[in-house]
């Protein structure tokens, strides 16, 4: 069974800031796994580095006030079809994102607050039975 990871934990610098969030945890978890990196937002299409987006309602704005949910949604679709080829079962994904946060994103107003919800990513992954975790899944 091949695992999908964010590319931003293994310290792939593909995060809206041009950096990365690499998480010992992970990388440890992964060492002797298959696994497959991905960012969903690449994939979409967004640039890196580009500016920062959360999710308001059925929407994802960034923080310029553009609407850009047609790449969040081509990009987890990639993620998808990726999950399908490869036969996997599990996703280890960046928290709070809105693309890969699980169970708590930002709330769209760019201020820094939390708020219960998935990302974009997350919903289409579990909507097809993939099984979706975020690194502090590890702890």
């Amino acid at each position: 069974m091949k695992i999908l990871v964010s590319a931003c934990l293994l310290g792939i610098n593909c995060r809206y800031d041009g950096t990365n969030c690499a998480n010992q945890a992970v990388i440890e978890y992964l060492q002797d796994k298959d696994y497959i990196t991905v960012c969903p937002e690449q994939l979409g299409g967004l640039s890196t580095p580009r500016l920062p987006s959360e999710i308001r309602g059925d929407q994802v704005f960034d923080s310029a006030g553009n609407e850009v949910t047609a790449a969040f949604v081509q990009g987890a679709k990639a993620v998808l079809q990726l999950a399908l080829e490869n036969n996997c079962e599990l996703a280890i994904l960046k928290s709070e994102s809105p693309s890969c946060g699980k169970a708590r994103i930002f709330d769209g107003s760019f201020s820094g607050n939390l708020t219960v919800g998935d990302g974009i990513t997350v919903k289409i992954l579990q909507s097809r039975g993939l099984e979706v975790v975020n690194e502090d899944w590890l702890i």
